[in-house]
């Protein structure tokens, strides 16, 4: 009798160890993988190319991990997630396959695509298992003491952490996956994987971020052996190495959040708040940050459907600004640290937490442009793009989300710059016009001796602060009223 065969369908969860669904495939039997490239909802989605161009990267290490354990990688192609049903039922019947792994995608349409192709296998017969595996708790694990879903992120992380050691998981992380072991050859052969999608050619250095789950155990270990014991000091520092930049492996799934969460407990001396250690304390909440927003996307569908969190704050007049928006795409706004962070940006696909929220800052509130077209640009550009993570930030930095930053709470962007890069350092970087400038000047060139200032080709400030923070505050205070 033959021996029972799982098709094992990837997404966003591009690894061979602690990953559920694949593990649960190789208990099963034997496994054949599949991926399925979707570009015309990826450009719906905003995929950027950076992502597309570091995705299919990782998925040829997958294939090549998977091949030394003698499962087949198939390469599909649909244009959309309408298409994706019916094609994977057919691949399934085509191998013999009996059953179907995934792990769960939690966005609307995924959720949608994913019950669609669940509800395909189950007509025929054929058995459909969606695991939970994107987060260290499944996002519906919790709920306050009325039964609903947490919108504020302290006592969630409270909860978190609370149900963590109910489960016994406190002192080492929870229990890691094992990845399958090397079946018995299919005498099926794995395809090729495209080296590039058309459509999304990216220009960013690929050095700048290697592929793979060799790649992201590597930079995990290397934040973890020198870096973690600086996070609480450094992470807002722009020009310090100090923080994982693990985000991009998150998000494509080449490392996950219970393996993350295990490295820092370890580092936390075995604790997930350890008053001793706060730089992997710090970072462990940050990774239940990253829990948070997911836990709200699901509970609150419609910060997947391009609303505001707070229903209130779809009132909000946002300013119609071409100009002064595309000033900001490309860096040219006259405030030095938010144009450093936006050609960073632009440059390496990737920017500083710290800098995402005054950037994000910036256009919401002294600009009081649409927090929607900030978002999206972002996904554009982003290596790391995640729908809830980006848009749970973005909301945060413009006070229309849950638990976001309070309306009055406005950046200033010259502070906020002597305070995250008080010598100039990531400044001089990112825009090199101002290379020349001496000493705490840079923050301000505008404040520069009107010869000095004339040498200097770098734009004036688009908007006077002062003027932007009394118009923004009298927008939202409008709408409060």
């Amino acid at each position: 009798m033959a021996e029972p065969k799982s098709l094992m369908w990837f997404r966003s969860d591009l690894r061979t160890a602690d990953n559920t669904a694949l593990a649960a495939a190789g208990r099963a039997g034997a496994v054949v993988a599949v991926y399925v490239v979707t570009p015309g909802q990826w450009r719906e989605h905003d995929w950027a190319a950076v992502k597309v161009d570091f995705h299919v990267r990782t998925l040829a290490r997958l294939s090549r991990d998977l091949a030394a354990l003698n499962i087949p990688l198939l390469i599909r192609r649909v244009d959309r997630f309408d298409g994706v049903p019916t094609l994977l039922l057919a691949l399934a019947r085509e191998h013999g396959c009996t059953r179907l792994h995934t792990n769960r995608e939690y966005e609307v349409n995924e959720a949608r695509r994913d019950d669609a192709v669940a509800s395909a296998f189950e007509k025929v017969g054929l058995a459909a298992y969606l695991h939970h595996d994107q987060t260290v708790l499944a996002p519906d694990e919790l709920s306050t003491q009325a039964g609903n879903f947490y919108t504020v992120f302290t006592p969630f992380k409270r909860a978190w952490i609370r149900r963590l050691d109910e489960h016994g998981l406190g002192a080492s992380g929870p229990s890691l996956r094992p990845a399958p072991v090397k079946q018995s050859p299919t005498g099926i052969e794995p395809d090729p994987v495209p080296e590039r999608i058309a459509g999304f050619e990216s220009t960013v250095d690929r050095a700048l971020w290697p592929a793979g789950e060799g790649a992201a155990a590597d930079r995990l270990g290397a934040f973890i052996g020198r870096g973690i014991d600086r996070y609480d000091d450094e992470r807002d520092r722009a020009a310090a190495d100090g923080t994982s930049t693990l985000s991009p492996y998150l998000a494509c799934g080449s490392i996950s959040a219970r393996q993350c969460l295990t490295a820092a407990a370890i580092a936390n001396g075995l604790m997930l708040e350890n008053p001793k250690h706060l730089g992997s304390t710090r970072w462990i909440s940050e990774l239940v940050w990253r829990e948070f927003y997911r836990h709200v996307m699901v509970g609150f569908p419609r910060v997947s459907m391009n609303r505001p969190f707070q229903p209130a704050a779809a009132r909000i007049r946002w300013r119609d600004d071409p100009e002064g928006f595309k000033a900001w795409c490309d860096g040219r706004t006259g405030f030095p640290i938010v144009d450093a962070g936006m050609r960073q940006l632009l440059a390496t696909g990737w920017m500083h937490n710290r800098l995402r929220m005054i950037t994000a800052m910036f256009l919401t509130k002294d600009l009081l442009v649409d927090w929607r077209l900030g978002e999206r640009h972002f996904m554009r550009h982003l290596v790391d793009g995640d729908l809830a993570q980006n848009n749970g930030g973005w909301q945060w930095s413009a006070s229309t989300g849950t638990d976001a930053a309070p309306y009055f709470r406005v950046f200033n962007p010259v502070s906020q710059s002597r305070k995250v890069d008080p010598d100039g350092e990531f400044i001089r970087r990112w825009v090199p016009e101002l290379a020349s400038v001496d000493g705490k000047a840079i923050h301000e060139p505008s404040k520069l001796p009107p010869l000095m200032r004339a040498r200097i080709e770098y734009p004036e400030p688009i908007v006077d602060h002062a003027k932007a923070r009394l118009r923004v505050l009298a927008a939202f205070e409008a709408v409060r009223r």
